[in-house]
């Protein structure tokens, strides 16, 4: 498992390692295996992550975070080599007021907008109300995980 982060940004040892463990544990649920994974992270700024949810998502407004898979299929993952899963984007300032919103750390706030992207980028989805049910199961998991939960 290897996470990359745009070049000047760095988090604390202790939440990539649970960032690690996130990933690792949302990754061997879906039966993937973590050793050649490479997931991109980027914090970005309220203007950023709006002009970002623009131009991919045509959508004109501030969200918590982005997720952009590289894979539309599982069974379409090389044999070999690493897997670069996909791109992360977390708004630290959403996240900062949800943190505060919600009564629990940023860090704590940030591991689970960095969990909910990783199921975004292993194909989960909560447009539909099913999907969101299996969705939020599974975030509920990883984060109970963690020892992370509500």
């Amino acid at each position: 498992m290897n996470i990359i982060f745009e070049e000047g940004q760095e988090v604390k040892e202790e939440i990539l390692s649970m960032m690690e463990r996130a990933a690792e544990k949302a990754l061997e649920l879906e039966e993937i295996d973590d050793e050649r994974i490479e997931i991109s992270v980027t914090f970005v700024s309220k203007e950023e992550i709006k002009e970002i949810n623009g131009q991919f998502r045509d959508m004109d407004k501030v969200t918590d975070v982005l997720s952009f898979p590289q894979f539309e299929d599982f069974e379409d993952l090389p044999e070999f080599g690493e897997i670069a899963l996909g791109d992360v984007v977390i708004c630290l300032d959403k996240a900062k007021e949800q943190a505060e919103e919600f009564g629990h750390s940023v860090d704590r706030e940030i591991l689970y907008l960095f969990t909910h992207s990783i199921l975004h980028l292993l194909g989960y989805d909560h447009m539909q109300e099913d999907e969101k049910k299996v969705m939020r199961k599974r975030e509920e998991e990883i984060m109970a995980y963690l020892d992370l939960r509500r």
